[in-house]
């Protein structure tokens, strides 16, 4: 009886294995109940320690009067007084300036000579030219030998016929220095303005039509922003403007509408301040929101405290306990670009997660 127990201890004591084919893997992982995870009414529970890993920061938010704002579709133009185009009048050769040809991103002064444009003469032209020229010499020639006869017998012409032999020669010459600049001038290619050259369309040697465009120059200091607005009443209801160029904002200011449609729609004209600093170019699409002069009720918040849910609704995480975060739906309209105004599903002393959203909705 007694060994008989001692090797059922020993058994006991001793590792058993499963034989081949039965083992069922490794034991499921505990799950960390002290970590962030999506609870199951939607909400998250996010720890303190999490929280600051994930730089999350919250701001309290309150119902205030704000503006009713809109979003429009804009471009950068420059503006009509600090810019220009160089143009040719005569069809022609390009010929590169004194210093060359100027790139794009090339500042340069008014009346700067940019380059040369060479005319283009036909042959026969040519020929006419030059026959023309060959008279004009051999006239002058003869008027000249009469001028030195007049002058040898002054003392018995008349002064009159002296006098119309030297008009006679000064005529001559200067028709042909007229003919004979025709045949080796060159058209030169100034700027109207000073700016920086923003497009450069030619090389040396390249042959240009009358009127085709050669260099603009804009003044990167003075832009113009042209939104399009398919309700003309708009035009008559703006109390602000904000452009919007990737995360960055700077202010407007409205110049006035047109007063005829393109493209079914009314062009709204802004000058923006310090457009330097935002790094605009002339053609750029850009945002611009318009602050309208009729007040509304709504909570302002920032525009990366919007999230999209599983089920593609607007949403914001409010924070309900100081570990918790709760989804709630709302509904916005713009505001400035970085702010949107939000009409319900918040009210005043809510705590919204304006920094590190986007991170709390992807808790799972």
């Amino acid at each position: 009886m007694a060994l008989a127990t001692a090797l059922t201890l020993a058994g006991a004591a001793l590792p058993t294995y499963a034989g081949e084919g039965h083992d069922h893997g490794a034991a499921p992982a505990t799950a960390n109940a002290n970590g962030p995870q999506r609870m199951a009414d939607g909400s998250v529970f996010l720890p303190k320690p999490a929280q600051r890993q994930l730089n999350v920061r919250t701001m309290v938010v309150e119902t205030a009067e704000v503006p009713r704002a809109f979003e429009l579709n804009g471009q950068v133009l420059m503006d009509p007084n600090a810019g220009g185009k160089v143009q040719p009048i005569n069809a022609g050769r390009i010929e590169p300036g004194p210093n060359g040809l100027p790139n794009a991103g090339q500042t340069v002064k008014k009346g700067q000579v940019l380059a040369y444009v060479v005319p283009a003469v036909a042959p026969l032209e040519r020929a006419s030219q030059l026959t023309q020229l060959a008279e004009f010499r051999a006239a002058k020639a003869l008027a000249e030998k009469r001028l030195a006869r007049l002058r040898e017998l002054s003392d018995t012409v008349p002064r009159k016929e002296v006098e119309a032999a030297e008009s006679d020669v000064l005529s001559l010459t200067d028709r042909m220095s007229a003919v004979g600049g025709g045949l080796s001038s060159k058209e030169a290619l100034v700027a109207p303005v000073s700016g920086v050259i923003a497009s450069a369309h030619v090389v040396a040697g390249q042959v240009v039509d009358t009127r085709e465009l050669i260099f603009e120059i804009v003044d990167p200091k003075r832009l113009r922003i042209e939104a399009l607005a398919f309700d003309s009443s708009v035009a008559n209801n703006i109390g602000g403007a904000t452009l919007a160029v990737g995360d960055q904002r700077t202010p407007l200011v409205f110049m006035g509408a047109a007063r005829s449609l393109r493209e079914q729609a009314l062009p709204l004209n802004f000058q923006v301040q310090s457009p330097e600093l935002l790094g605009l170019a002339v053609g750029q699409p850009v945002k611009v929101y318009v602050q309208s002069k009729q007040k509304t009720q709504g909570i302002a918040v920032p525009q990366s405290a919007v999230m999209k849910n599983a089920a593609n609704q607007n949403v914001v995480w409010v924070k309900s306990a100081a570990e918790q975060f709760e989804p709630r739906t709302v509904t916005f309209e713009p505001l400035d670009g970085a702010r949107v105004t939000v009409i319900s599903g918040l009210k005043s002393g809510d705590r919204v997660a304006t920094q590190g959203a986007t991170l709390i909705n992807q808790v799972r």
